[in-house]
């Protein structure tokens, strides 16, 4: 079952300089595990992102991974937009839109769909909001609320504890599970810098009943800047 926002354990984090600037992370995970339930039938994922940061906190950018749905379908790529704003010292407001692809096979392209998010950045917490209006091509409305925070232990060590529910605004054209249009995702992770190389390692899962199994997840990442 696929599931999409543009959280990838996500979440897009944007620096912005006085001139703009490109950067690309390539990341290697022991699953594609989105809000949970994975994208790559729990096998492992190679995935990177090419991002433009511009100058007053607008950025884009694209990014790619593996994907198994169980049918011919075996690559997503994403395109994104938005911008960036401090509103003080402490809070921070991302607002932009993706479009989602899939590749692979001639009938991939019917689950391309687009979404809109906001995102607050409150000291080490994050709320975020996404909500796409023709979720994988159902035409269903469907919906993410998320709340993340992080705990630094060091200048290298901080841990992530968040939950999030996903929802279609529309159960008869979607549901996750039979008679069952929402559910809740949570994640308890630990985010490493190492020699350059990001590290995360922690555990996720959901409450839906066929899939969402608890799972541990290592991503290892480095990111380019030029």
């Amino acid at each position: 079952m696929h599931c999409k926002s543009f959280a990838l354990l996500a979440t897009l984090s944007c620096s912005f300089n006085a001139m703009a600037e490109w950067s690309s992370t390539v990341t290697l995970a022991s699953d594609y595990l989105f809000n949970g339930v994975s994208q790559t039938d729990e096998k492992p994922a190679l995935q990177a992102s090419l991002d433009w940061s511009g100058e007053n906190g607008w950025y884009a950018g694209t990014w790619a991974s593996n994907v198994d749905f169980g049918d011919d379908t075996n690559l997503e790529v994403d395109l994104y937009a938005g911008f960036y704003q401090d509103i003080n010292d402490n809070i921070g407001l991302d607002l932009g839109v993706a479009q989602y692809t899939y590749h692979g096979a001639s009938y991939s392209d019917e689950g391309n769909y687009a979404e809109a998010y906001m995102k607050w950045a409150i000291g080490n917490t994050e709320l975020n909001f996404w909500y796409a209006w023709d979720y994988f091509g159902t035409g269903a409305g469907h919906y993410i609320v998320m709340l993340n925070h992080s705990i630094p232990i060091n200048d290298d060590l901080s841990l992530l504890l968040g939950v999030d529910r996903s929802a279609s605004t529309d159960s008869d054209k979607f549901q996750w599970e039979d008679g069952d249009d929402d559910y809740i995702h949570w994640q308890a992770m630990a985010n490493y810098s190492l020699s350059g190389f990001d590290l995360a390692l922690g555990v996720q899962g959901t409450d839906l009943d066929t899939y969402g199994d608890t799972r541990v997840l290592l991503t290892v990442g480095r990111t380019f800047s030029f």
